[in-house]
């Protein structure tokens, strides 16, 4: 009986990677990252560790496992009526509430990471059904995702001021609130895309000028 039990029991090296980084997220957003390593997530599954180095690999590769659930299908859908510069706010600002989900510098660090490359897909698409040339979209895409994923690893890290005083937001010294830190992010990003939006305008207006296609044309 016990040896039918046995051979009818599914192997641990059948368990689905699905399942693995399921286990190393809530251990996670639980315990935090440093708890994740893979002895505390076979035992929590109630396996050995050694399925888990078969099927995900070793402990960076969990890691990056886990920022990819976390950072999965994050961009917002677009709106056929908005502007890009509308969408790459809103892009932003989706952007940031997820990274504020994974919390752990180390998770959301590495801009390489295909989450963030499938995440980039509709921004530049919409930049380029705004006019922006193909590298121009990807370059300012760019600019858009690291200014982003660059706040989100700084604002983690700050302080509440001592004793709150008027003023403008994030110009107390003594530190930040909550909604310091909410406005501080508009007015970045807002700077920052309307900056790329303004230097497109003017490579439009040289491209268009008299000067500019006469020298073309000789």
């Amino acid at each position: 009986m016990a040896e039918a039990e046995r051979l009818s029991k599914p192997s641990e090296f059948d368990l689905p990677a699905e399942e693995i980084v399921s286990a190393a997220v809530d251990i996670f957003r639980e315990e935090g990252l440093d708890a994740v390593s893979m002895r505390s997530v076979s035992s929590r599954l109630g396996v050995s560790p050694v399925p888990l180095y078969s099927r995900v690999g070793n402990k960076e590769a969990l890691v990056d496992a886990i920022a990819d659930r976390l950072l999965a299908d994050l961009a917002p859908p677009s709106n056929d009526d908005e502007v890009w510069t509308a969408y790459a706010a809103r892009w932003a600002g989706a952007l940031r509430a997820r990274l504020q989900l994974a919390r752990d510098s180390r998770l959301i660090l590495s801009v390489g990471r295909d989450a963030y490359v499938e995440a980039s897909r509709p921004l530049i698409e919409a930049m380029r059904k705004g006019g922006l040339p193909a590298d121009g979209a990807v370059q300012a895409c760019r600019l858009i995702m690291w200014a982003t994923v660059g706040f989100g690893a700084v604002e983690g890290g700050a302080a509440p001021p001592g004793k709150p005083r008027q003023g403008r937001s994030g110009g107390d010294p003594g530190g930040v609130t909550a909604a310091d830190i909410d406005e501080l992010f508009r007015i970045h990003i807002r700077y920052l895309i309307e900056g790329i939006a303004r230097d497109h305008q003017s490579e439009n207006t040289l491209r268009r000028s008299p000067d500019n296609r006469r020298g073309v044309n000789e």
